[in-house]
């Protein structure tokens, strides 16, 4: 059995940085994680190719070679998945998809003529697709019926199927699931409230394997929420500590997390000492009444001002996710959001419009309430909000491009950059031995070289970009190379800001809205 695997294209998007990639050679943020778990799961008989349609295109051969084709794609993926069915059906080709948008949208996939749906958990479903293959079922549909498979007899990743050096970043998973219970969140609907985690010899295994691959880079925890099963993630960290100090710190880290992270500095220490550099809150908005309708009550316990500082100061770069149009939203919410981000200095701040996904406590009550606008969803920071606000659409809009817009305004940027390496220059975590993936190579110079043009010739941040980068070297020397990492950044977002008003405005300007 030859088994082709291709992922779909992503749109551009906040997180697809294609202008800060361009810098450093690198294709793609992150691989297609569920792609390679899959090829670990499925016979390892038979023969696998793998295509990220984010790095390069499927070549002829390749169609040719292949019995069947597997697709995975989540929500902001759709477009390219469904047009690439539609290439393997022209081609005569049997395919099969799975992932969260063909779990939580099957009927679009299937109107292509998908002809094996391998929804909700691989560990569970992919094991029925093997066993209708082996039958001769030319179609089918399998489903875990509500059942949640024990992570711990996930195999390790097939990563030698990835083109790893088109990546900057690579993706592994401890857990699944969050034990909250935010109402427009799909992760709980897609994995469960009670997270699931691997062991921490599982986790160094996937580590040890990427190790022997070459890997030296950056890895994302990939899990929605890293902390939620707080008492294995500290195992897990006692355990990774001395493995990082037995390599010489081949890796750096980041996760997702969420903000009661503060509330515990042991765990905050202990990511830190594992190298550990940087962790993406779901802050959402300052506004107590909105997070306390969406049940984020989590985020109204304690300060979420606070809750930032305190992790910078522990020695963690935060990123973090705000949302604007929830119900019973005052006038003025994108100024407050960007207020806050000013006064907590986040440098990297995505920003989007609510949107109600399929199957989420929100989408159902707003079913109910008929507010849908549309059975789809779609998740990028170009998409208008797919339900009837409680305030007026357009008000909600153009509050929300005037604040995107300030939020990337370069010297703004810049200058939240700077402070936010300020506070991680005060970090008192102990220091970590000289790490072995820190290579000067051409690719890297010249990256060096293009922002130093950029942002310290050519626009009006040149006196700011020079007079912060003598600041951070004086008051945080070990950080410089990440703070020009992240000033790197704002080459994507100059762009990326224009992307948003245009096609925001274009959508309010449609008829159909």
């Amino acid at each position: 059995m030859n088994v082709l695997l291709v992922y779909p294209l992503f749109p551009k998007s906040f997180w697809s940085f294609e202008k800060t990639l361009a810098l450093l050679n690198y294709k793609a943020m992150l691989p297609p994680l569920g792609l390679v778990t899959v090829a670990a799961i499925l016979p390892q008989e038979w023969e696998f190719k793998l295509v990220d349609r984010n790095v390069r295109q499927v070549t002829e051969a390749e169609w040719d070679w292949a019995t069947i084709v597997i697709f995975s794609a989540m929500i902001v993926q759709k477009e390219d998945l469904l047009a690439q069915i539609k290439e393997a059906k022209r081609r005569g080709k049997r395919v099969a998809v799975g992932g969260p948008y063909p779990t939580s949208l099957p009927d679009e996939v299937i109107s292509v003529g998908t002809d094996y749906l391998i929804l909700d958990e691989g560990e569970i479903t992919l094991p029925y697709f093997v066993e209708a293959i082996a039958r001769g079922s030319s179609s089918g549909i399998f489903r875990s019926e509500g059942e949640k498979p024990d992570v711990t007899y996930t195999p390790i990743p097939r990563f030698d199927l990835l083109e790893l050096d088109a990546y900057a970043e690579m993706s592994v998973q401890f857990s699944r699931g969050c034990p909250f219970q935010c109402e427009f969140c799909d992760i709980i609907v897609l994995y469960g409230r009670k997270p699931r985690t691997k062991t921490p010899t599982q986790i160094l295994a996937e580590l040890e394997r990427l190790y022997e691959l070459g890997w030296r880079r950056s890895i994302f925890m990939v899990d929605d929420n890293f902390i939620g099963n707080k008492r294995n993630v500290k195992l897990f960290l006692k355990e990774l500590q001395p493995w990082m100090v037995k390599y010489q710190y081949p890796f750096s880290f980041a996760t997702e997390a969420s903000v009661d992270l503060a509330n515990d500095l042991e765990l905050v220490d202990l990511m830190v000492k594992c190298n550990f550099g940087a962790v993406f809150l779901g802050i959402e908005t300052p506004d107590e009444e909105s997070l306390t309708l969406t049940h984020k009550y989590q985020n109204t316990r304690s300060s979420l001002g606070e809750a930032v500082q305190t992790i910078t100061r522990r020695g963690l770069r935060v990123m973090a996710g705000f949302i604007i149009g929830f119900d019973g939203e005052k006038s003025g919410a994108g100024s407050r959001i960007v207020k806050f981000v000013e006064q907590t200095a986040i440098p990297t701040a995505l920003f989007s419009m609510l949107q109600a996904l399929p199957n989420t406590a929100l989408w159902h009550r707003l079913e109910k309430e008929g507010r849908l606008r549309t059975k789809s969803a779609n998740i990028n920071q170009t998409t208008l909000i797919n339900f009837v606000p409680t305030r007026p659409l357009q008000d909600i809009a153009r509050e929300y491009v005037e604040a995107f817009w300030e939020l990337y305004e370069p010297e703004r940027f810049l200058d939240r950059v700077y402070r936010h390496y300020l506070l991680l220059g005060e970090a008192t975590y102990p220091k970590k031995g000289k790490s072995a993936n820190k290579k000067m190579n051409w690719a890297f110079v010249r990256a060096l070289l293009t922002i130093c043009w950029r942002q310290g010739v050519l626009r009006k941040t040149r006196w700011q970009y020079w007079r912060n980068l003598f600041g951070i070297y004086r008051h945080n020397p070990g950080g410089v190379s990440s703070y020009l990492s992240v000033c790197a950044q704002i080459e994507h977002f100059v762009e990326y800001r224009e992307i948003v008003r245009e096609e925001i405005e274009a959508q309010l300007t449609s008829p159909h809205v």
